[in-house]
């Protein structure tokens, strides 16, 4: 009940009511209006009262010099202000005190869905066949050796190795590869991952809580519970502003017989620009970032950011745009055309239902071309295709297939292909009964601007790594055209988990940007977390402190800069807002100031921190 009353207390509309009535106070005793009650009375209680409670619940619960707090300082203040019958002091700091939490708890509030998206993920259920028979049961009852079947679309419901069967599995939740990966028997398979093509079996390894898709649920709590809530500057001050100015007013008041000018040191000693300083200039700043297209979550984000001085970046959907399209069209056969080669492969792949056919297809369709009927359609899942176009026998297919399908692979072709795997790129060969004679190269593409970002984020002393989860040789051909040298590839979400804790351990500030679900807990442990907002995962975005609403990676030095602006923004207000309480104190001391113009004093420096943070919102960062 008193929570309930003191939440209500605390609200919005209520210290807008409680600051037009301190209004009230000020001015109708100046215009000769006379009230049988002081309005700032009504302020006192709206804004007194939280305070208050605030100040003695932090006595009561926290533990050791964190049971004084600026809410006990300023509750001490107001207490001694009423004592001496200066309500509109009392009731001004008690509400300037008011705006600054609600201003903070308007900037920290945290969204808590990514987690509950997560979760929905896990498999609700699995094929287990028990001597030939099959049937549908919940994945918790899932026990290790037991049998699975997995047909096309479903979802792998525990970790397995696959013992019959041969397919392509979509990974991206688990690495973030763009590309399906060919699975045959005896690799492994992982939970939460898609089964694009063939039917398989396999045999439980890891279920219930030690899958890997629990174990990304798990890291992404522990993360979240390892981030500890921002701490207002001012409670940290707390500890010696308090036990100082209690010291300062009584020894004037000794000194000079004077409650008054004892009561107007506590008054003036009250933090409140000091409280003011850290969420005005966040709010600025957080509004300033919107209007860029930069969604900032958290003050303590923005203020980490501004610390941060190495940035890693996830590859697939971040610095790629995480869609395939063809990248090479190359003939062996000077008789066919790379038009004709095109032709033939998309008509060929046209009833296809891998990815790569598909980004086949796109291509062709986009480029105009006009694809003609094929025949005999026969499909081997993980491996490759054949079909009959214009009464010509097509195998489009990996290495593999083709040698199975008795074909040749000549010394030109393998050197076209390891050329094209050091790229990073997928390659599809083209044969007939005869020879190879064409290839046809599919790859991610770098996004334009990744090169230019990179070279700003160095020209401003932050260094950049490449964590992916895909292969070697595509991680390091993607990290040389974007200018980044640090790297690691072929990791899972753990891994890269373990990477950023080895940067910070190395005492670093780690900034993470990634888009999918496999970047989730690297976005929590890592000090700032970066989601891509347009296309990425909602539980990347859920995830992350900061997202970037058009994905574009060059609002990332633009994201520096505000915050290191931010970081010295909040310094500045810190130093003045100081600056101006030691004068203020000063002339309490001296009797120059008496609780109502001191309060007015202290006012007005709250306005100056609040006007010098209101400068972000228009500032240029570009």
């Amino acid at each position: 009940m008193i929570k309930r009353m003191n939440d209500f207390l605390a609200g919005l509309p209520m210290t807008i009511v409680g600051g037009v009535f301190l209004v009230m106070s000020f001015v109708f005793p100046r215009t000769d209006i006379a009230l049988p009650v002081d309005p700032a009375w009504v302020t006192v209680i709206i804004c007194g009262i939280p305070l208050l409670y605030l100040a003695v619940w932090r006595v009561i619960y926290n533990k050791g010099i964190s049971k004084i707090s600026s809410a006990l300082l300023i509750s001490i203040a107001m207490i001694a202000a009423i004592v001496i019958g200066d309500l509109f002091a009392a009731g001004e700091v008690a509400f300037i005190m008011e705006i600054g939490a609600i201003l903070e708890d308007m900037t920290t509030d945290r969204a808590k869905k990514g987690l509950k998206k997560l979760i929905s993920l896990a498999p609700t259920q699995g094929r287990r066949i028990t001597n030939d028979k099959e049937e549908i049961i919940s994945a918790d009852k899932i026990l290790q050796n037991d049998i699975l079947r997995v047909l096309p679309g479903e979802t792998i419901p525990v970790d397995g190795m696959i013992i019959h069967g041969e397919t392509s599995i979509d990974q991206s939740i688990m690495t973030g590869e763009s590309l399906p990966v060919d699975k045959c028997i005896g690799e492994d398979v992982f939970c939460g991952t898609i089964n694009r093509f063939g039917s398989i079996d396999m045999r439980a390894t890891k279920v219930g809580e030690d899958s890997s898709l629990q174990k990304l649920i798990r890291m992404v709590q522990d993360a979240e519970n390892k981030q500890a809530p921002m701490q207002r500057i001012a409670d940290k001050c707390a500890s010696w502003l308090v036990p100082v100015a209690m010291m300062i007013a009584i020894i004037t008041g000794f000194a000079t017989q004077d409650i008054v000018r004892a009561v107007t040191v506590l008054v003036v000693f009250c933090p409140c620009a000091l409280v003011l300083a850290t969420p005005t200039a966040i709010m600025a700043a957080i509004g300033q970032a919107t209007k860029h297209g930069v969604i900032i979550k958290s003050g303590e984000a923005l203020e980490k950011m501004g610390k941060v001085n190495t940035i890693a970046f996830d590859k697939t959907g971040t610095l790629t745009y995480g869609k395939l399209e063809v990248s090479d069209i190359i003939s062996f056969d000077k008789s066919i055309s790379e038009s004709e080669l095109l032709t033939l492969t998309a008509s060929a792949e046209a009833k296809s239902e891998h990815p790569l056919g598909k980004a086949i297809v796109a291509y062709a369709k986009e480029k105009g071309m006009a694809l003609k009927e094929s025949d005999s359609f026969q499909m081997q899942s993980g491996k490759g295709i054949y079909a009959e176009v214009s009464d010509r026998k097509l195998y489009l297919g990996n290495e593999k297939y083709i040698l199975q399908s008795g074909i040749t692979i000549p010394q030109n072709v393998k050197n076209e292909l390891e050329k094209l795997r050091i790229q990073g790129k997928a390659s599809i060969i083209v044969a007939d009964n005869n020879s190879c004679f064409g290839i046809l190269a599919l790859s991610d593409v770098l996004r334009p601007e990744a090169g230019e970002m990179v070279s700003k984020l160095s020209d401003m002393n932050t260094d950049t790594v490449l964590l992916t989860g895909d292969n070697q040789k595509t991680a390091a051909y993607f990290a040389t055209q974007a200018g980044i040298t640090k790297m690691k590839a072929d990791l899972l979400p753990e891994e890269k988990v373990q990477s950023i804790s080895e940067i910070q351990e190395q005492g670093n500030k780690v900034c993470m940007i990634g888009d999918g679900v496999n970047d989730a807990p690297a976005l929590k442990i890592a000090n700032v977390g970066v989601a891509m907002g347009n296309m990425g995962s909602d539980i990347a975005v859920e995830a992350a402190d900061i997202a970037l609403m058009s994905d574009d990676i060059s609002k990332i030095p633009y994201l520096k800069r505000l915050s290191n602006a931010t970081v010295a923004t909040i310094k500045l207000s810190i130093t003045l807002s100081m600056c101006i309480n030691f004068i203020a104190v000063t002339c309490s001391v001296l009797g120059i100031l008496n609780p109502t113009t001191g309060a007015l004093v202290h006012n007005a420096g709250s306005c100056f921190v609040v006007l010098i943070a209101a400068l972000l919102y228009d500032r240029k960062f570009d």
